[in-house]
This record gives C-alpha cells, structure tokens and sequence, in this order.
C-alpha cells in the first residue's frame, strides 16, 4: 500500500489495542444480524419513485452481486468502483462489495470525467459500477484494468473487456435460483468472515486545495461511527432519513446510510439536486426522525424562511422585550420544525462552519441542532455531542468518548493551534501515496487535521478556521478569513463571500450577491455598488484594525464548491494578487 514505516507502526497500534468487541462491533457481522433481523422492513427508497427495497430484497441483489463478482474472477481486495448519484443499486454495490470481501472505491457523482478516470486508474478498480449520465466522456479504453462498466440505473453492461455472458444479469438470476432453489431466506444469508483491521474503502477527497488523496479507512473506522451512532440513540428500527448529501463521502455514508441500516432504519435516497424546495417536499412527506445537512442548506432556508420575518416590526422590537420575546421564539421554532418535518429529534449539521449569526438565533429559539466535526480520513466523526446532552454555543461539541482522542498542537497564546487526533476512525494512510501518508502523521502517531482550534477546559472542540486559509497581519497577527466572511455574509444583498490577501498584505474580499434580493428590489448596478461600499465599512467596524477589508470586488457567479459545499479556495487565490 506504500504506507510509511512510521504510519504502518502506528495502524498496527490502533489496530491491536484500540479496537473495540470486534463480535459485537465487527463491520459485517452488524449488517448480517441486521438484515437478518428486520428482513420484511422496508430498507431503501429511491424518492419520488415507487421504487422500495426490504432488507430481505436488498440482501437478494447483494448475493446476486457476489454471484457477478465470483463469475468476473473478483477476489478478495480487489477494488471495485461505484459513481452515481442516491440510488438502492448504489446501496446495493457498496454493501455487496464490503461483504464480498473486496473494497469499495467510492467517486464522487459530481468529480469530472477525467477525474473519475484517475481515480478508477489510480485504485486500480476492476469494475465500476457507474450511473449513464456520469459514463458520458469515459470510454474502457481510458481505464485499461477495469473488466467491466455496468449502469447503476438498470443493471446493463456499459463496456465489457471480458466474456458478456460473466455479466448477463439474467444469467445471474438463474444462477441465483439454481443456487437457492427453495428461495433465498434469513436462515441463507451469511456473509463471510472480515477482521475489522482489514481494508474496507478508499475515499478520494475533494478537498478546498485542488489535491486528491485516496484514503484508506479499515472496517473498523466505519465500525467506530456506527457504534457511537448506537450508543447515543441516533438511529433505530423506527429511523427515518433523508438522504441527500452525496453517499460517496463519508459524512452522508456512514449515517444517513451506514449507521440507520445497521440498525433496522428506513433510509429514502434523494438523487436530484438538493434544493431547498425539493427538500423541504421531501421532509414534509417523509418526516425524518434526524436530519443530517452541511450549514449552506440551513443557512438558505433560514435566510428565506427566518430573517424576513425577524427584520419586520412588530415581530423585531418583541423580540427585544424580555418574556414576549419567548413567545416569538416559540412560534418560530415551531415554524422551523414543521418546516422539516416536525417529527425530528435533531439536526445535525456538519462539513463546513455554520454561520454565527444563524447559529446564535437557532441556539436562542431552542432549535435542537448539533454540529460535529470530522474529516473523510477519520471516517469522518472527530467530535460530536447530541443535542439533549448539552453542548456549547459555536462549538462542535467533544471528542467522541472511547472512540477519538485530541488535542491542540504547539498552542499560541490563546491556547489555538493545530488539531491533531487518533483513534478508531482515523484512516491508516493515503493510497500510494508515501510522501503524503508520511507528513499527515506525527512523529508519535497523531493525524494532522490541518484545523486550527482550542478545546476549553470542559473538553469542547473549537475550531478556528484552516491552517493553510489562515492569513498574518502586517505585524504577524492571526486572521481567520473564516471568521470575516461569516461577517460580510450576513450582510445585505451579499450571498457569500471569499477573503483573500494581496501581495501588500491588504485584504480584498470578492463577493457574490444575492442577485434574487437585488432584482427583487429593483436595485441598479450603482446602487448595488454603494450598497456593498455600505456593507464594507459596517463590517470593518466590527474589525480589528489588521482584519481591514480594503475592498470589495463583486463576482459575478457563485464560487466553485466542493461536494461538502466547501469553497475551492485554491481556484480564486490568483485574482487578488
């Protein structure tokens, strides 16, 4: 795998003394006892379909995959690929892989065409399970050592490199039948044994510096957040989610999929562009119990939703008024609530920072939100307190208890620095990738997130913004462009922002506005001009003297995101300089 000596000693550490009951907690043996015990539950939807799978269906297709990987000479991790948007096959490839034996190499859908190439070449995959839309500009001459494309939409062989009969999905199902004859039961399904210490994917990332890096995470980082999923009561027999954050990164694939199937739980697959409109339908109909979403998404609905609403009199001077103040809480957080659904016992909120301004209102209505924090190479939960067991304003709550250590490295004066953390679901190294696996690590084994934070004295995680993104002042002074966007983002007509410094230290921010609050306002270009020359000089009053934004530039299109809805900082970097 071409894992540093010092990083291989340190797997093989957490490997030995920090996994934890392997019988109980053992990756495939969850999902074996799982589907086994809630076999005529429904498992899967793909929504606004009337497609549904049971657990007992969706076992079907997993061991008719086995059948299709055994007939294509699939072996025991080997790699195989899967790129699409929330579908049930797309549930079905990745459960079958893991319990197959082989390793899963999830793409992301949005990832372009020669991306999707290199990734495929890089893991060396020997199939690739793909949706028709994402096969557009990939042909099998591009992938030399993949043996076949197969469409995620109905099963068909895209491009074959080997005899069209392995991959004849009628032929699957009679092999299937002659194998099981009296149908396909419980008592049937069995799952071969997998050690948790072995390999169960590799996650490229797609990351705000433009680098991709496959990560190498055990069975046994999935298993971690599964297991905190369980002891916490996230999920259930009577889970419902919502899942439309991408399944190929970690965050929406270990719970909106991974941890609510261990569990018996009801996951509806959302495979169009998730608006706002789409989802608040979707939420309305289905009624999810939790819901999982990075801050962008909230931020839109509070922005559309909330702040119209509060900037009105009489309900903006009430809530200046101690007592009535509470009422008007009260009826917003119902509207909020109904709003997603009514029946949720948490959102939780991860992937990015969550504005402070929408952060602060939601935590005084009593909204029940959690923020977490994670990274793909830590499978992804670092740290994470559920909403009824208290957490703190602007943290991301503690580091999972038994599970993940941290601490902050070489802390300045204000007690921030780098934050490193080990434990169950860190990733083992990066995928060929030597130079990289070696500077993720230090010398004593700690993974370097990259996160600048401080964790107080009860143990709550912080964060600060990112070690690359952090700028210095003109007399060495911090500044967290983070933290300044936050602040030009909740200004009038701005939709988001990006921070950046010029070669003479000044800080330029370019901007995108809200171009529907501008039209619906009739605003012409002066005075959309001058209403940003406004916006700068309030939020360089809230400023201190190095943070001065020394301009405004407009940017005619929002910036270009990562799936997490992350900005790629590193595409804007040059238009300041």
């Amino acid at each position: 795998m071409h894992i540093s000596k010092k990083s291989s000693i340190f797997a093989r550490f957490l490997l030995s003394t920090l996994m934890m009951n392997e019988e109980k907690y053992n990756f495939v043996k969850i999902f074996e006892r799982s589907f086994k015990e809630h076999w005529d539950l429904p498992a899967v939807t793909d929504y606004g379909t009337e497609v549904t799978l049971t657990y007992g269906q969706l076992a079907i297709n997993i061991e008719k995959l086995h059948i299709l990987f055994k007939e294509c000479g699939i072996k025991k991790n080997d790699k195989i690929a899967v790129m699409g948007r929330n579908n049930t096959n797309w549930v079905a490839v990745y459960l079958a892989t893991v319990t197959y034996g082989a390793i899963i190499v999830p793409i992301l859908q949005d990832f372009r065409a020669n991306d999707a190439i290199h990734i495929v070449n890089h893991s060396g995959a020997k199939l690739l399970f793909i949706s028709d839309i994402n096969w557009e500009g990939i042909d099998l001459d591009q992938i030399p050592k993949v043996l076949a494309a197969v469409s995620l939409n109905d099963w068909h062989p895209i491009s074959l490199a080997l005899d069209p009969k392995k991959i004849n999905f009628e032929a699957i199902a009679a092999n299937f039948k002659k194998k099981h004859p009296e149908g396909y039961w419980p008592k049937d399904l069995h799952f071969d044994d997998r050690s948790n210490s072995e390999i169960g994917s590799i996650n490229y990332t797609s990351g705000t510096t433009g680098f991709s890096k496959g990560v190498i995470m055990p069975l046994n980082g999935l298993a971690g957040n599964i297991r905190f999923a369980h002891e916490h009561h996230l999920v259930s027999e009577n889970s419902r989610h919502v899942a439309f954050l991408p399944l190929a990164h970690a965050y929406g694939c270990a719970f909106d999929f991974l941890a609510c199937l261990s569990a018996g739980g009801h996951t509806w697959l959302v495979g169009r562009t998730p608006s706002p409109k789409i989802l608040l339908k979707a939420f309305a109909e289905i009624k999810p119990t939790i819901i999982l979403t990075v801050p962008l998404i909230l931020e839109k609905i509070y922005k559309k939703m909330i702040v119209p609403q509060i900037q009105k009199a009489p309900v903006s001077w009430v809530l200046k008024v101690p007592f009535l103040d509470e009422i008007v809480c009260t009826k917003i957080r119902e509207q909020l609530m109904q709003a997603f659904g009514g029946e949720f016992q948490q959102m939780i909120i991860g992937g990015a920072p969550l504005n402070p301004e929408v952060e602060a209102f939601l935590t005084r209505i009593k909204f029940p939100m959690s923020i977490g924090y994670g990274m793909t190479e830590c499978a992804p939960l670092i740290s994470f307190t559920p909403y009824c067991e208290g957490s703190k304003l602007y943290s991301c709550g503690k580091p999972l208890e038994g599970i993940m250590e941290v601490k902050i490295l070489n802390p300045n004066a204000e007690g921030i620095g780098e934050i490193v953390v080990r434990g169950e679901n860190t990733m083992t190294g990066y995928y060929k990738n030597t130079q990289a696996t070696k500077e993720s690590f230090t010398e004593d084994g700690w993974l370097r997130t990259g996160d600048l934070g401080i964790l107080d004295q009860d143990g709550f995680l912080f964060i600060k913004g990112r070690c690359k993104t952090m700028l210095l002042g003109p007399s060495g002074q911090n500044i967290y462009p983070e933290e300044i966007e936050a602040k030009i983002n909740n200004m009038p007509y701005v939709l988001e922002s990006l921070v950046l410094q010029q070669e003479d230290s000044r800080l330029v921010a370019l901007v995108c506005p809200d171009y529907n609050e501008v039209d619906k306002d009739g605003l012409t270009r002066e005075q959309l001009t001058e209403q940003m020359e406004d916006a700068r000089k309030q939020v360089n009053s809230e400023l201190a003297t190095y943070e001065q934004i020394a301009q405004f530039r407009l940017y005619s299109q929002e910036f270009e995101k990562t799936p997490k809805k992350s900005i790629k900082r590193f595409l804007y970097t040059s238009m300041v300089k």
